[in-house]
This record gives structure tokens, C-alpha cells and sequence, in this order.
């Protein structure tokens, strides 16, 4: 039988009559095929990926336009489409109330009660033939206060929480700084029936209003303080923040006298206006109440006041907030 050379063309294959050529010129043969196909195959692959890429062809532009590129119009009309997609429209909030609605009144917050324990530091008080103290009595009766009416929902903070002795000033800032505070000082007195419990306001005295001596002529009557108008525009001295709020501190002291009398049996049943620099800095409600007294057994016999002393101070500040004077408009 004679040997065949297989040249691979299409599908035939063609006899070769010298076997020496075949078996030296196949691989040759095989590889260039195969190198060829493989090429003509890669570039198939990149002619049909470039005419996937194409963009689609663009529409003919009106004959109004026909002096315009069509690709500039379109660049324009791509650009249009973006504008609107990334250009939301503005939306009103949905809780917004109309600019022609009333707004709401807001609930009336809860108020913040500032205790200040008289005395403190070197500053001991009125003292007692039992040793006590009433910076020490005064404070402790402070903390069990706060821890009561805490647990009533109230605010409380308290002026000083040790044995330190803060200005008026320092003490009242502390109410001043909250809008809606009522200022409350702590006294143990040294005279009273033991168990009753006092309640007093500010009362201003005029620079003017001087003893008269017996070569001089009587001075003429000077206003009252509460009266007295501070001019427009100035700014009111610490020693006078709590002239504007004389007549609420009154009321609130009415308030509070008319539950210790209840309360505390011997308690009077109307509140006194003194002279108190510790309510003198304070620019709201401000009042002053004083246990009797220091010459307690113990200090356990005044601290005992300390619950019906809480229950007396909730009622009278839940009767002045509910009966507060409505505020001009």
C-alpha cells in the first residue's frame, strides 16, 4: 500500500508519493493551520465586539435645526435628560405647618425647684444648746426634699451639697439659669414653736429712707420699691433682679403659708415680707421658709418635718403654677 502525506485543505486530504517529505513537512503544515485559524478566530471575536460597542444610529434632526450638527444636538438633549434626573424637585416637609396656621401652644413644662441650704462653711447659723447646727440641719433637710419631690416628677437641684458656703449671687445664678425656676431658702430658726414653719419674701427698703435726726426735718415718704419703675433700657443690678418679681414671690409665699398652716398646727396663715439678701440676686419666684426650731431634741425631730414639708411644698407649687397670671401679648 502507498504511503499518504495528509495536507489538511478544507476537509481533503491529499496523497503524498514521498513518505521522507511527509513525516518532515506535517508538523510544519499542522502548525501553521492551527496558527492561522486561530487568528482569523480572534480577530472574528474583536470585529463582533467593536459592532456590539456602536452606539444606535441617531435620528434625523427636524428641518427647523438642520443648520445644527446632529451630534451637538444630541450631546444637548443627553445633557437636558441628566439635568432632570439629578435636579429633584423640592418637596415641603410633611409636618410643616401652613404659614397661615396658628402655632400650637406648648405644654407647660414642669418647673425647676432650686433649694438652697442656708449658711455653710465657717458660717454656721443659728445654733442650738443640743450642738446642732443649722447648716448642717438645713442641708440634710435639703437632700430629703430633693429625693421626695424627685420622685414626684419635679426638678430639683440644691444651691450646695456640702459643707461650702457660696455667695448670694453664686446661689441664685443657679436658679437663673433655668426659665421657669422657683427659688426656695432653707432656714432653721432659733425662735418659734418647735414644729411650725414660716414662709417670707423680699422686701426692697429705698437708699433714701434714713432715720431722721433731731436738728433735720422729716424726710419726705419714699415710694414704695414695688412701685418704682426701672428706667427703659438699662441693665438691673444682681442686688435688684428680683425687684420685677416681687408680686409673684408674694403670692407664692401666700400660697405656701397657707399649707404649712394646715400642715404644721400653729403655723400663721400669711406670709411675711422681710429684708432677705438671699433672695435679692434671684430673677424669678422666689421665697424663704424657716422651721422652728434649733432647739430640737434632735436633729431627727426636725428632719421628720421633711415629709409633710415635701407634701406642703408640691401643693403650693401646683396651686401657683394653675393660678399664674396670663402673660401680655
Amino acid at each position: 500500500m502507498r504511503p499518504w502525506r495528509g495536507i489538511l485543505i478544507g476537509a481533503i486530504a491529499v496523497p503524498d508519493p514521498n513518505p521522507r517529505v511527509f513525516r518532515a513537512a506535517s508538523p510544519r503544515a499542522i502548525s501553521a493551520i492551527l496558527f492561522a485559524v486561530r487568528k482569523l478566530f480572534l480577530g472574528l471575536i474583536v470585529f463582533l465586539a467593536a459592532v456590539a460597542c456602536l452606539p444606535p444610529p441617531l435620528a434625523a434632526a427636524p428641518a427647523s435645526s438642520s443648520s445644527r450638527p446632529l451630534i451637538a444636538q444630541a450631546a444637548g438633549q443627553q445633557n437636558t435628560s441628566q439635568n432632570q434626573t439629578a435636579r429633584p424637585e423640592p418637596r415641603t416637609p410633611p409636618e410643616a405647618p401652613p404659614s397661615n396656621a396658628a402655632p400650637r401652644p406648648s405644654a407647660p413644662s414642669v418647673p425647676m425647684i432650686v433649694l438652697d441650704p442656708a449658711h455653710g462653711g465657717t458660717d454656721t447659723g443659728a445654733r442650738g444648746e443640743n450642738g446642732l447646727a443649722e447648716k448642717d440641719v438645713v442641708l440634710q433637710i435639703a437632700r430629703t426634699l430633693q429625693a421626695q419631690l424627685l420622685t414626684h416628677g419635679y426638678h430639683v437641684v440644691i444651691a450646695r451639697t456640702d459643707d461650702s458656703n457660696p455667695s448670694y449671687d453664686d446661689r441664685a445664678a443657679i436658679a437663673n439659669a433655668y426659665r421657669n425656676a422657683i427659688f426656695i431658702a432653707i432656714h432653721v430658726g432659733s425662735t418659734g414653736k418647735m414644729g411650725t414653719v414660716r414662709a417670707y419674701y423680699d422686701q426692697f427698703w429705698s437708699p433714701m429712707q434714713v432715720m431722721p435726726s433731731s436738728s433735720q426735718a422729716p424726710a419726705p415718704p419714699a415710694k414704695s420699691a414695688a412701685a418704682v419703675s426701672l428706667p427703659a433700657n438699662t441693665l438691673t443690678s444682681w442686688q435688684q433682679a428680683q425687684q420685677p418679681y416681687l408680686d409673684e414671690s408674694h403670692r407664692l409665699a401666700d400660697i405656701l403659708q397657707l399649707q404649712f398652716a394646715q400642715s404644721f398646727p400653729g403655723s400663721p396663715v400669711t406670709s411675711i415680707a422681710v429684708p432677705l439678701r438671699d433672695l435679692r440676686s434671684v430673677a424669678g419666684p422666689a421665697v424663704a421658709i424657716e422651721i422652728s426650731n434649733i432647739s430640737a431634741p434632735s436633729a431627727d425631730a426636725l428632719l421628720e418635718l421633711s415629709g409633710p414639708l415635701s407634701v406642703a411644698i408640691e401643693k403650693a407649687v401646683q396651686n401657683f403654677r394653675q393660678t399664674a397670671v396670663p402673660e401680655a401679648p
